[in-house]
Formats: structure tokens, C-alpha cells, sequence
């Protein structure tokens, strides 16, 4: 089978890398996320376990789509039945690029149509379309005239790990984060300190990846176990899967130090901290009290940068003038 698991531009290498780790089969970065293979475990594994990818999608089919009727037509042949019957709900969502469709909205309709008519003609009545939550999530991707029909493995956005009932202003999104930690280097064995946590993402999940913490345990099921095809002895092996997850888990990791200025954030990253499960070091500091670590190790931080949230010269020269003093340390910044 072949998969597709998506990542925000720019941490594709990332995700890759993430990927092999995980001892997945035919890794390959590309447009917007990594290509690998396997079997339905596989892509189970990486929901489980990927920190990087947003979602892991399995390819159903792909064919010519000139025009409606032969998006259609493709859509309808597929066996629809192998996942979903009369009872499964279900919700399409399309991208199209450089082809003669351009509505997304007619696309996703279009291939929603095909897909009800399918199992009408298959079980004598048809499945109830759920948009917000679906059993069945199919996503179509229209590139040059050519349609690839995936169903989404995960069910939902993977960056949703289900501790952060609260968020500051411009929240970073945990899966983004997680690839700007292992794109910085970081070895998780060296103390680590975000000196401008807002609501704590980013030293939040640099805890739970030194301590092992599939970030996937937190949900009750993918959307595949809601699929038909999802039979006992899948439920048993997934059960297994997670069972493997939690002994992984270990006691302790590096220090991770969260700072902020603002009293009202550092209490709100100790709240997510505690609903996530991991033990951090927090601190009311202004970025110019930024102080060496002992041993010395790694400044990782989203400072605003005047997109989403205000920022002016002075806060990047105080952050200069406080890594200046930082000898021996690696800086990684997420900025424009």
C-alpha cells in the first residue's frame, strides 16, 4: 500500500527523517509531505508516533480527470464497501492544481457523489455526509488533470495531541514545533530552554520526545479503526501497539526550561505541561536575563515577528545581546 503523510511546508526533511527512524519502508520526501509503503500497521505506527506529520493518508486509487464525468466515473469504480457501508459516515475534501477543475468545492462534491451512489447501488441505501466529525475522511488531490483519492488514516489533524485545553495568542502548532526541535539538532540527551514559551508548545514537546512519549496515545482511535475494515484482529494488534507506547515511556529526560515575561503565559504553559503529562522547569524572565546552561545545550524559540503577533527592533536586539552571552550553545529560531 502506498501513503502519503503530510507536514507543513519546509519540515518536510523532518518528517522524512522522523520516518526512517521509524523503520518505515520506501521513505521519499515530497510536495508537502513523504511517500512511504507498507501495510495498514505502518501507517498506524506513524500515526502513533509521528511528531512531524499532520496526517498520514493511505492512496486508494488515481486516474485521468479531465472533467466532472470522469471524476466521477473514476471515484465510482472503486469497491467503496472494502471501508465503509450504509452506517459509516463520511466527509470529502478536495485540493486541485494546475488542471482544468479548478473549484475544489465541485471537486469534493462531485467525488461525494460518486461515492454515495456507489454504496446505494451496493447495499441498497446510501451514508449520511458528517463534516465535522466523519467516520470516512477521503481527500482528492487534482494535479495536472490527474486525480489521487486517499483516505485519511488518522481521521484528524495529528497536531491535536489532546493536553492543550488552553492557547495564547498565534499558538504555535505542536506538529511545527516538533519539527523545528529536530531540525535544530537537538539530541534530547542536553538541557533545552524556550525563552519565550507563550503557551508552551515548543518546550512541552521537546519533554515528551526525550521521554519517549508517543504523542498518538493520547487519542481513544484513528480514523481507521472506525472504518468496516477495521476487524477484531486489527483491534487486538493496535490494543498491542499501544500497550508497546506506554512501556516506552521513560522517567525522566534533559532539563527543559519554559520563560516568559508574561506571568499570565508561564501559568498557562504550566497548565498544559501538567495536562500533557511532562515535568518542566518554569520561570518568569525577560529574554534579556536569558542565562548560560549547565551543561551548555540549546535555545529553541518562536519570538513574534510582527506576523501574527507585534514585534519591534528592540525585542531581536535584547535577544541578540542575550545570545551574545550564550557560549557554546545552539540557537534555533522560528522567524519570517
Amino acid at each position: 500500500m502506498r501513503f502519503f503523510a503530510t507536514a507543513a511546508k519546509g519540515t518536510e526533511p523532518a518528517l522524512r527523517d522522523e520516518l526512517r527512524e521509524l523503520r518505515l519502508r520506501g521513505v521519499r520526501a515530497g510536495r508537502g509531505g513523504v511517500h512511504f509503503e507498507g501495510q495498514m500497521p505502518d501507517a498506524a505506527r506513524a500515526c502513533l508516533w509521528s511528531r512531524v506529520a499532520v496526517r498520514v493518508l493511505v492512496e486508494v486509487t488515481t486516474f485521468e480527470a479531465h472533467d466532472g464525468a470522469a471524476l466521477y466515473e473514476g471515484t465510482r469504480a472503486v469497491d467503496w464497501s472494502t471501508w465503509m457501508t450504509p452506517q459509516t459516515t463520511l466527509a470529502v475534501r478536495a485540493t486541485c492544481r494546475s488542471s482544468q477543475l479548478t473549484h475544489s468545492q465541485f471537486v469534493a462534491q462531485k467525488t461525494k457523489d460518486a461515492v454515495v451512489d456507489a454504496l446505494r447501488d451496493r447495499f441498497g441505501e446510501r451514508p449520511s455526509v458528517d463534516r465535522d466529525d466523519p467516520d470516512a475522511l477521503l481527500a482528492v488531490h487534482l494535479a495536472r488533470d490527474r486525480a489521487t483519492l486517499y483516505l485519511d488514516v488518522g481521521g484528524s489533524s495529528l497536531h491535536e495531541r489532546g493536553w492543550r485545553a488552553k492557547a495564547g495568542a498565534a499558538p504555535l502548532r505542536e506538529t511545527l514545533a516538533a519539527a523545528v526541535l529536530r531540525l535544530s539538532g537537538w539530541d534530547r540527551t542536553r538541557p533545552l530552554v524556550d525563552p519565550m514559551c507563550g503557551a508552551g508548545t515548543l518546550a512541552i514537546e521537546a519533554a515528551a520526545w526525550s521521554r519517549h512519549m508517543a504523542p498518538g496515545l493520547s487519542r481513544t482511535r484513528f480514523g481507521f479503526e472506525r472504518w468496516a475494515s477495521h476487524d477484531d484482529a486489527e483491534r487486538r494488534a493496535m490494543s498491542a501497539m499501544r500497550d508497546q507506547a506506554r512501556t516506552a515511556v521513560v522517567r525522566e529526560g534533559p532539563p527543559v526550561l519554559a520563560c516568559d515575561v508574561d506571568p499570565r503565559a508561564v501559568e498557562l504553559a504550566r497548565d498544559n505541561a501538567r495536562s500533557a503529562g511532562v515535568e518542566l522547569v518554569f520561570q518568569r524572565r525577560d529574554v534579556r536575563d536569558l542565562a548560560p546552561l549547565e551543561p551548555a545545550g540549546f535555545v529553541v524559540s518562536n519570538p513574534p515577528y510582527g506576523e501574527r503577533l507585534a514585534a519591534d527592533a528592540s525585542l531581536y536586539d535584547d535577544l541578540a545581546r542575550a545570545l551574545s552571552g550564550m557560549a557554546g550553545h545552539t540557537a534555533a529560531l522560528l522567524a519570517g
